[in-house]
């Protein structure tokens, strides 16, 4: 039951509440911020994770004393003629307000009832406690009213004169310039929003780490994932975008289900740590310290800490949806303290940007940037692009200079370039990651940001004109000059029902989170092959093997790409086991069928360490590839390397519902030598085992297709090798691609006979390639032959669905 405190009784023991007595029905009296932290300190005691036990000074404590202090006159005469677009205004009223409400609040029976408290919490001497004070307001953290950073907190907070001036200066945010103007932009009255102020124990994150969580990917809106990050030292570091931090995933169903893995993880730089000195003239003050090599090349957290935050992340959303009625993803603040090592949650809200969104709109920006150079690189937020003259930012003068528009470029952002921001065409920093203040701003505002640059402020000249783009992944690009782009904005249930299941091809795991919301099928093809080259980009033998690479300069960069591993053997195996396996969690439980290794020795020597590995063919596209590579001794220790990611992503990650698929498998005892190594190293067909698909590419595997299927459980068209095989046609050759042609009679007579084939065998039979949606008589023939399934690129599935739901359709009728 909610508490009750009359703010006219004046009493002290109505301005204080312990933490253990407060709840979300408390949430007028003590704000939403310290409100959660007490329905957490229930929801969470006795876990791993847990909250910091304390106190609330109670709004009804700051009605009264500016009541009594005559205050709200005063205040209301302020604000009477404000014009928030005036920033000088804006500072000079903030002055006068925070002020009158810090002189009123130096009353005896405040001052008395919070240091009463204060000596209730301590153990020992007084100056030996030290505490957090954060200031929580009636209207923060409400769905309505997101904006988080308005008002102020302190940290480190010792004696009793201490927590009493800092529960003062918490009170007096109420009008920082930054509020004030939050305030009226989204419709607040300033005499009806009351502070009450949160006090607990501090966490000391100096000596630890500490980061943010979210139950939902915060640029997707994908929803069965905990995104968590993290840093060294004090979470502000994240908030502020001075540290790029590390990032982690967690899948909630197979977690749900009992499987304990991180889905996947990304190193940030973390070069400095935020800390806040407890002694001398820097007391208070927060000061930016050099982490260690050692530390930055280590995660904050480990496996263990990381599945303890998610498993807290997901029971705190199970029990706020229970509340609502309806699935609340969740906003969380986390902290581990250096001296007891223990994990903590300092703050919880709903998150209130991606889980808004509205369902059943799928949005395809395509930019092709052709020969535009690269100017600047980091992580984007959102999926957006924008155009616009370079802005510099680097003082308040250039802040004033600023022109609606322009795209707003920085070392870091604050929570007072607010107004700023806003008119801003996109955002680019030099730090931060995507939990950071710049970050958290463009997504609310739905402009596109690219964080963490490194050095766009010094690559980015004033007045240059750029295209900033987040429509290719995770990894955000800065262009020069102004690229055209469209926009496809698809409503899925506008899309024709097919009988044919049309599924995806995909390559990218930082693409599976937003291609996942299209209604698919599943995956019919997702490449190993992108995720070792980009993701990975060393050669599968020279992580099995690095004591064999001829070069040193080599040698160390391996040992420096796995120095957050046990080994390059190790860092090979999770780097591409949490790529597969975010692709395979973005679609669960529907199929995604994973094609084994299908690189060119030529693709193969370009990795790091390739060239001690792989033999110089005159023509790859016919040479070393495939199934003929699995088995040999020139690759089977890199194989190996593959089975055991692909393993771990199915035992471990418990993500079943990934099925393995064998390249240019030539001959039938080939693909039974194959599924041999397979079971060798743990996946096995059969009851309880892996699906096992081949590849139907090569025209021997049409000619015999009977015996294949005895061996293999499906099949999938590689159209692409295919054509070129019938035809004898190159495709890598400018000079002969005009004789490239799906639509040929041959390639038309093999796919028939694949189809058929594989349905004479009982065994399911799909095609991955563009020829289904570039040609509306493919289409025809594979809906006429009866074919399972047709996987293409995300760009082109809404085109298919139409043109398979027509060629279904004139099958029917004929």
């Amino acid at each position: 039951m909610p508490k009750t405190a009359s703010p006219a009784s004046g009493a002290p023991g109505d301005y204080v509440l312990a933490l253990d007595d407060v709840g979300l029905d408390d949430i007028a009296m003590v704000g939403g911020k310290t409100a959660s932290l007490g329905e957490l300190r229930r929801l969470l005691r006795g876990g791993a994770v847990t909250t910091p036990d304390g106190f609330a000074v109670t709004a009804a404590a700051y009605r009264d004393v500016l009541t009594a202090a005559g205050a709200w006159p005063k205040l209301a005469s302020l604000f009477a003629g404000l014009d928030i677009n005036d920033v000088g205004q804006v500072a000079a009223l903030g002055v006068e307000a925070r002020a009158i409400v810090y002189q009123a609040t130096d009353e005896p029976r405040l001052k008395t009832a919070i240091a009463d408290a204060w000596r209730e919490m301590g153990s020992g001497p007084g100056p030996a406690l030290r505490l957090a004070v954060r200031s929580s307001a009636t209207a923060e953290d409400l769905p309505e009213a997101s904006f988080a950073g308005q008002h102020d907190s302190f940290l480190h907070v010792t004696g009793e004169a201490g927590v009493i001036e800092a529960c003062r200066r918490c009170f007096a945010s109420l009008f920082t310039d930054r509020a004030i103007v939050y305030r009226v932009q989204n419709g607040f009255d300033h005499l009806k929003v009351a502070l009450s102020v949160a006090v607990m124990r501090m966490v000391d994150a100096d000596d630890g780490a500490s980061g943010v969580a979210f139950t939902i990917d915060t640029e997707t809106a994908f929803p069965e994932v905990v995104f968590i990050t993290g840093a060294w030292g004090l979470g502000e570091g994240i908030v502020q975008g001075r540290v790029g931090p590390d990032e982690f995933y967690v899948h909630k169903p197979t977690w749900r289900a009992g499987h304990r893995a991180v889905l996947a993880r990304t190193l940030g730089s973390k070069e400095t740590r935020l800390i806040r000195p407890r002694r001398g003239s820097d007391s208070g003050v927060l000061r930016e310290r050099a982490v260690p090599r050692r530390d930055r090349q280590r995660f904050c957290l480990t496996d263990g800490e990381v599945l303890e935050l998610a498993g807290a992340a997901i029971a705190i959303e199970d029990h706020y949806s229970a509340r609502a009625g309806r699935p609340m993803p969740m906003d969380l603040e986390w902290a581990r303290d250096g001296a007891d090592g223990h994990l903590y949650i300092l703050q919880a809200r709903p998150e209130t940007v991606a889980s808004r969104r509205p369902e059943g709109i799928y949005e395809i920006r395509k930019l092709d940037p052709g020969a535009a150079p690269i100017l600047a690189s980091g992580k984007a937020v959102g999926q957006g692009v924008a155009s616009g003259l370079v802005r510099v930012v680097a003082s308040q003068a250039d802040l004033a200079a600023f022109v609606p528009g322009e795209v707003l470029v920085a070392a870091t952002t604050s929570p007072d370039w607010l107004p700023a921001m806003r008119n801003a065409a996109a955002i680019v920093t030099d730090q931060g990651g995507r939990t950071c203040h710049a970050a958290i701003v463009a997504r609310e505002l739905g402009i596109p940001a690219v964080v963490g640059t490194g050095d766009a402020t010094r690559r980015l000249g004033a007045g240059q004109a750029v295209t900033v783009s987040c429509a290719r992944g995770e990894e955000g690009a800065v262009y020069a000059g102004w690229l055209p782009f469209t926009v496809e904005r698809l409503r899925t249930a506008d899309l024709p029902p097919t009988r044919t299941a049309i599924m995806l091809n995909l390559a990218q795991p930082d693409m599976a989170f937003q291609a996942a919301a299209l209604p698919t099928a599943g995956v019919g093809l997702a490449r190993i092959e992108f995720i070792i080259s980009e993701l990975i980009g060393v050669h599968p033998m020279a992580a099995a093997h690095p004591d064999r690479i001829g070069s040193a300069r080599v040698r160390r960069a391996i040992q420096t790409w796995a120095s957050a591993d046990q080994s390059p053997r190790a860092c090979f195996v999770r780097q591409l086991a949490e790529g597969v396996g975010t692709i395979a969690a973005a679609f669960y439980p529907r199929p995604v069928i994973v094609r084994l290794s299908d690189f060119k020795t030529n693709e193969y020597a370009s990795l790091a360490g390739g060239t001690d590995f792989e033999p110089v063919e005159e023509n790859p596209m016919l040479g070393f590839r495939g199934a003929a590579r699995y088995t040999h001794p020139l690759y089977a220790d890199g194989f190996a390397l593959e089975c055991e990611a692909l393993a771990r992503v199915r035992d471990v990650m418990g993500l079943t519902n990934v099925r393995l698929m064998v390249p240019f498998c030539r001959r039938v005892e080939e693909g039974r030598r194959v599924l041999e190594a397979l079971a060798a190293h743990g996946l096995r067909q059969g009851p309880g085992g892996v699906e096992v698909y081949v590849m139907c590419e090569i025209p021997n595997n049409v000619i015999q297709i009977d015996a294949f299927a005895q061996l293999f459980d499906g099949f999938s068209v590689g159209s692409n090798d295919l054509t070129q095989l019938v035809l004898g046609v190159d495709r890598d050759s400018a000079e002969i691609a005009f004789d490239f042609d799906e639509r040929d009679p041959g390639v038309l007579e093999m796919l028939r006979q694949a189809v058929a084939g594989a349905k004479r065998n009982g065994r399911p039979i799909g095609i991955c390639g563009e020829a289904p949606a570039t040609y509306p008589e493919v289409a025809a023939l594979l809906a006429r032959a009866g074919i399972d399934s047709i996987s293409v690129n995300p760009g082109s599935f809404p085109r298919t669905v139409e043109a398979v739901a027509r060629a279904e359709a004139a099958t029917t009728a004929s």
